[in-house]
């Protein structure tokens, strides 16, 4: 498909908060203007709530529209649930369609700057489409060019690779 710079896709972006906020954080400084942003803020859903609560909350609230999830892929993020929970949701037909997938490697990352990734230190999800081929990780950019042009890739997956979309992982019942 051609690319058409006036686009602006709906990017949900999934991290580790507890870890990676500050890449979450330069992201949308970096980027915030070349996508709607469809992600869950700071503060935006208590901790409090019941987890399948908050796992609907994220859903319908959120993914729904979103055209891409941007997964920031840091040092703990393979073991978070939410980050299990969002890829997957996005993956699914039945909440709103499917989103494009794409994971950055941040710089903490045992696999940043090499060319080959460790499974057990990525979302299991995430890993899963990266082997069928839907999905694509690459280390952290700077560089918009670089950025819109992977949104734009991921988002024509959603056409051009949505059979091998890979979502028959059981999810997360908890943090590992």
């Amino acid at each position: 498909m051609a690319q058409n710079n006036d686009i602006k896709h709906k990017v949900f972006i999934s991290y580790y908060h507890e870890d990676d906020q500050y890449y979450k954080d330069k992201f949308e400084a970096l980027f915030g203007d070349i996508f709607i942003n469809k992600s869950v803020g700071d503060g935006d859903i208590d901790d409090d709530l019941s987890a399948n609560y908050i796992k609907r909350l994220i859903q319908e609230g959120y993914l729904t529209d979103t055209s891409v999830l941007v997964v920031l892929v840091g040092k703990n993020t393979y073991k978070r649930k939410h980050v299990d929970w969002e890829i997957s949701a996005a993956l699914s037909k039945k909440v709103g369609g499917y989103s494009g997938l794409l994971g950055l490697c941040l710089p903490d990352h045992p696999a940043y700057g090499k060319d080959e990734y460790s499974a057990d230190d990525v979302p299991p999800r995430l890993v899963d489409n990266l082997k069928s081929g839907y999905a694509k990780l690459y280390d952290w950019t700077t560089s918009e060019k670089i950025i819109k042009a992977r949104i734009e890739d991921a988002f024509d997956a959603r056409i051009n690779r949505k059979d091998k979309i890979d979502d028959t992982r059981e999810q997360f019942k908890k943090n590992r």
